[in-house]
């Protein structure tokens, strides 16, 4: 760049930095575990042949102080450089990556070729080491000038015979003493990025699914908990145990006029008895709930309560907040539909009112629903179709909740295209459901857990 009176603007940094990894497409935060060690990885390169120093240093977000780890150049020809950060608690991270010229490195380098060849003036690159090592050891951290004063006096003795000032100054231990020391001159760092720790039941749980009413309600299945402790599992999954309503009630397999006896579909949420922050009274109440989550955490399990943003006929809010939802040309309150599938039992939500009070008056309501259940001892959530809506409302709704309660993991059951389940782990989900059912050759099953696995989703993509 060139200012108006054409004096040269530098624009670029001394140093480049590039492709820096763990990412996500866009500034959304990567994904971590407490504890566990974080690839990380960057392009570092300047002109010229001087050797470089670079580093990676993080910190709990709003914090002073930084821990810091060196990179190192794994493939010297691409330029490409590697180490780890390990955050060590959960929540929100920042991490940046730092690079200098490695002065004392590239001295030593040039000292070995031109001792190499008993150059003339070694003793002037001798020298120059001198007031090198002079420079960075006022930089040091105290707790190693001493080591670094005695390689000088050494370097600088010319009464020694000169194999043993080059052994001072071509010391291992000094060079790596000396590796952290960065050269303010050309220090070239780039812009914090995002790093979101979880604990390490989001990287790796087994779940068992238990509904309550195949044990006769919340009393029967707290019972039998020790049981599934027993199996090896650590997260027991209750489906919606709020109550069920009766408008449309479906009967076996969808079928349309249930019997007598059929207690519906748990995922057509709301009758009479309330809404998502209910339980369902055959299944008892919000007593017996605490004491199965109190049962659970006893005998080493967790419980995860399924979060399905949808209601029945008969939910309160269809007579509260009838602009929550959507409307067919006559006002009536259009159903579900997956065609061929009818749910007559179950209402959408619509996200977008056309008022914007009422949108933020429904966002707040649904993380409401959070709040009641993470009162009651719940820190996972299974959520039910996350794809079918809004990334917005699920980037605001887990940041807002993970402000308030930074343990809370959130399960994506998206069975739906691969863009949109990576969409949906980078706006915050914790871990997703794996959809590969269109795979169905082993190429394309190996293909997929690589991608999974080391591909460049698996920076966020769990």
């Amino acid at each position: 760049m060139v200012s108006k009176s054409g004096t040269p603007r530098p624009v670029l940094p001394p140093i480049i930095i590039d492709d820096v990894h763990p990412r996500t497409p866009t500034s959304a935060p990567a994904k971590a575990v407490v504890g566990e060690r974080v690839p990380v990885t960057a392009e570092i390169y300047r002109d010229g042949h001087d050797i470089l120093g670079a580093r990676v240093r993080w910190r709990p977000n709003g914090e002073s102080g930084w821990d810091s780890s060196l990179l190192t150049l794994a493939e010297p020809g691409l330029d490409l450089w590697s180490g780890t950060l390990v955050p060590d608690g959960v929540g929100m991270f920042e991490f940046q990556i730092e690079a200098w010229t490695d002065r004392f490195a590239t001295w030593r380098h040039d000292v070995e070729i031109k001792a190499a060849v008993n150059d003339p003036e070694l003793e002037v690159v001798l020298e120059q080491g001198v007031q090198l090592l002079d420079r960075l050891t006022k930089r040091a951290d105290k707790s190693i000038r001493k080591v670094l004063n005695a390689a000088t006096e050494r370097l600088r003795d010319s009464s020694l015979p000169l194999d043993q000032r080059l052994t001072a100054g071509l010391d291992e231990h000094v060079a790596a003493l000396l590796r952290e020391v960065t050269d303010p001159t050309d220090l070239t760092r780039t812009k914090s990025r995002k790093l979101w720790v979880d604990r390490e039941r989001a990287r790796t749980s087994a779940w068992y699914e238990l509904f309550p009413r195949s044990e006769g309600g919340l009393q029967g299945a707290t019972k039998r908990l020790p049981a599934v402790a027993a199996m090896g599992f650590d997260v027991v999954y209750l489906p919606p145990v709020h109550p069920i309503g009766r408008t449309f009630r479906k009967g076996p397999n969808n079928t349309v006029g249930a019997g007598p006896d059929d207690p519906g579909s748990p995922w057509a949420i709301g009758a009479a008895e309330g809404g998502h922050t209910e339980v369902h009274p055959d299944l008892g109440t919000i007593d017996d709930f605490d004491a199965f989550v109190d049962e659970a955490r006893a005998v080493g399990l967790e419980v995860a309560l399924d979060y399905a943003l949808q209601c029945s006929p008969d939910h309160p809010w269809v007579t509260e907040h009838p602009e929550w939802f959507h409307h067919r040309p006559d006002g009536s309150i259009a159903y579900a539909e997956n065609p061929p599938k009818k749910y007559q039992d179950i209402y959408p939500i619509n996200f977008w009112p056309e008022k914007e009070s009422d949108r933020v008056a429904l966002w707040h309501a649904c993380k409401d629903i959070f709040d009641h259940w993470i009162a009651h001892g719940i820190r996972i959530f299974r959520v039910d179709n996350p794809h079918t809506k809004p990334f917005a409302f699920w980037d605001w709704v887990i940041s807002a909740v993970r402000t308030e309660h930074p343990d809370v993991l959130f399960l994506a059951e998206a069975f739906t295209r691969p863009r949109v389940m990576a969409k949906l782990a980078e706006v915050g989900f914790s871990q997703s459901y794996t959809y590969f059912a269109w795979r169905v050759a082993k190429w394309e099953l190996e293909e997929y857990v690589d991608e999974l696995a080391s591909g460049p989703s698996s920076d966020w993509f769990r």
